[in-house]
């Protein structure tokens, strides 16, 4: 009887002999956290569709933050619901926005925190869609120049990176023109590049209550087959100025990520959104899998496929057990 000579079951014996071959690793740096920010005072509101996420007022937010640098996630993503909506997103490019006085305020209380903006007009518009609407249609220009004045003051706020997630057309060119001649030369933009047409967007656009009045996005957003028009979606986008690209949603786009790392030398980000963050909870709820397992696999997945950043409303959770990780080294 013949034995293997290459046993590879020989460095997976036990917990330390696996830990000093792992080849992945996703650690605190690598997190960014998505968080919704709403009008009030004291308001901590749980989304239904994803435990463990609220919207939380101004003040909330920043201790929300606080928590968060104090688990060692470095960044987090805003997303601003006003209470007041209307055709042009008025409330976007505000002054004294939600979004923007959510900025002033971490950038006083956390000035060591990376904040990021989400810049785009749903959560803003009352028809729920990403630019601006003519007889049922989103026109690329006119929503660019928009895009470009909120990109502008998010800036003026205190932003450290700005991030249009809209997919109209020649938006970073925009932005990067209006940041530079306005002085903000330093401000990064992270494009959500190649932002696909997903069915995993559910719960987000219930806490954002951006869901479409009519139609759906399928027009600006990209189509979920078409793997080569993303790279051509982030090239443009990098000739244009862009810092750092992202692929959204990640798991069903695992291989345009990959296909990406190999292809450009930026930083590459990667969103775990809400409907891929809700299954795992819906499923762990239900006893099927375990959730905690289930999360960490899944932004590992990530990692190993490329991501430099990935965002994640489980930050939080997992810093918790990267951290506890450590601790028992």
């Amino acid at each position: 009887m013949s034995f293997p000579q290459t046993r590879q079951r020989r460095f997976r014996r036990s917990a330390a002999l696996r830990a000093m071959v792992r080849e992945t690793r996703v650690t605190r740096d690598d997190l960014v956290l998505p968080l919704f920010v709403v009008e009030g005072k004291g308001v901590r509101d749980p989304v239904s569709s994803m435990p463990g996420v609220h919207r939380h007022s101004v003040d909330q937010l920043v201790l929300e933050c606080k928590e968060a640098q104090d688990l060692g996630v470095p960044a987090v993503i805003l997303f601003g619901v006003p209470t007041h909506k209307d055709a042009r997103g008025s409330g976007a490019d505000a002054a004294d926005g939600i979004t923007q006085r959510a900025v002033e305020a971490l950038k006083r209380e956390a000035p060591d925190l990376v904040v990021i903006t989400d810049v785009c007009l749903c959560e803003y518009t009352d028809h729920g869609h990403c630019g601006l609407v003519r007889d049922e249609v989103v026109e690329n220009d006119p929503s660019v120049a928009r895009l470009a004045e909120t990109a502008l003051s998010h800036a003026r706020a205190g932003a450290d990176v700005v991030a249009p997630s809209d997919m109209m057309d020649g938006r970073v060119g925009a932005i990067r023109t209006r940041l530079d001649e306005s002085g903000f030369e330093d401000v990064a933009i992270l494009a959500y590049a190649a932002k696909f047409a997903s069915a995993y967007y559910g719960p987000f656009r219930d806490a954002a209550e951006s869901t479409p009045a009519f139609g759906d996005r399928r027009a600006y957003q990209m189509d979920p087959p078409n793997r080569r028009e993303a790279l051509r979606e982030m090239r443009l986008d990098l000739e244009e100025g862009a810092d750092a690209l992202m692929v959204k949603p990640a798991l069903p786009y695992l291989d345009v990520l990959s296909d990406a790392a190999r292809e450009f030398d930026v930083p590459l980000a990667a969103y775990h959104v809400s409907g891929e963050y809700a299954m795992i909870h819906a499923a762990a709820e239900r006893g099927w899998i375990d959730g905690e397992r289930a999360m960490d696999e899944a932004l590992l997945a990530i990692k190993r496929a490329g991501a430099d950043l990935i965002l994640t409303y489980a930050a939080m959770d997992v810093a918790k057990r990267i951290a506890g990780e450590g601790s028992r080294q």
